[in-house]
């Protein structure tokens, strides 16, 4: 585990430097654009929440997008670790992970949802909101960190991803990211859209739902082959 731990925080870095500049753990980017980690994981939680029938003036028969939920939860790590890496070293970082990726929680993501879940909607959804507060406070030392970290896993596990899953999404996520860097997406010379007709982002699931086993450079490699045809 602490090798898959380590293997994330260092792609983490790579994939930081290469869209803000390499003091990324500076406030402001190279463009002068203020970096706010916890803006982005609140703003990342609101999106996930928005994948569950939690909007009162639409269709109770709405069900989550449990998939969508996950995906968003991905996007939250690759902030959380950035926060994390920008406050202590890697080595405090492993530790502090090592330590929390078993917590659980006992409210889950209906799979199907219904009335009696709909009435139970703010008890479902608080796990989540109190990852949303906690990236408001202002204090930023290590007891800090132990709170989001905890929290954020709980959060995890209360939609239904454990940290084998965690790690195979990130990847995914990750290698995603960098190839679309290198292949012009700040200069909008990208095609999200390829020669399947599918985005990219299914292209990929396709592949890692399809293959349990996989490295950085074989998904790089899979989306260098998809992307000339």
């Amino acid at each position: 585990m602490k090798n898959k731990i380590k293997e994330m925080l260092l792609l983490q870095d790579k994939l930081n430097k290469m869209t803000s500049w390499d003091n990324w753990r500076s406030w402001i980017t190279d463009k002068n654009k203020i970096i706010s980690w916890k803006r982005c994981m609140y703003m990342e939680m609101v999106e996930a929440i928005d994948s569950t029938p939690w909007k009162h003036w639409k269709a109770i028969e709405w069900q989550t997008d449990i998939k969508n939920f996950q995906v968003e939860m991905i996007d939250i790590w690759h902030f959380l670790m950035s926060e994390i890496l920008r406050l202590i070293s890697i080595d405090e970082a492993i530790e502090l992970i090592e330590k929390n990726v078993n917590q659980k929680s006992e409210i889950k993501l209906p799979i199907n949802w219904n009335i009696e879940e709909n009435l139970k909607l703010n008890e479902i959804l608080s796990v989540f909101e109190d990852f949303i507060k906690l990236c408001f406070t202002e204090k930023e030392d290590i007891q800090y960190l132990q709170k989001l970290v905890k929290q954020f896993f709980i959060c995890l596990d209360s939609c239904w991803t454990n940290f084998n899953s965690l790690y195979k999404l990130y990847i995914w996520k990750n290698v995603l990211n960098k190839f679309r860097q290198d292949k012009g997406y700040k200069q909008w010379t990208y095609k999200k859209i390829w020669s399947n007709n599918k985005e990219d982002n299914v292209t990929m699931q396709n592949y890692i739902e399809n293959n349990d086993n996989f490295s950085f450079d074989d998904l790089y490699n899979y989306l260098l082959v998809e992307y000339e045809k």
